[in-house]
């Protein structure tokens, strides 16, 4: 059974290469989505994938790479029509 979640990452987490090492978590777990950066600083995420394995994610993402500093993680349930061969940095 797979889920979809939508998560936002506030702190520091721009130009600290939090996309590139989201997307190798991502890959690593076999999940499939995006992370791209937002225009008030945080960072988004989709992700799809057994309930697991994105909880997983979810918990790397209260760290981040170690020049990151999260303050907050938003999770929430998504649902979406999109279709992700991959998981990508956008």
């Amino acid at each position: 059974m797979k889920e979809c979640l939508h998560i936002i990452v506030r702190g520091r987490v721009q130009g600290v290469y939090f996309r590139a090492y989201t997307q190798k978590q991502a890959v690593k777990l076999n999940l499939s989505g995006f992370v791209r950066n937002l225009p008030d600083g945080s960072v988004e995420i989709v992700a799809g994938g057994h309930p697991e394995d994105l909880q997983k994610l979810v918990a790397w993402c209260h760290k981040g790479p170690v020049l990151a500093k999260v303050s907050d993680v938003a999770v929430t349930a998504h649902h979406t029509d999109e279709h992700f061969a991959g998981f990508e940095i956008r």
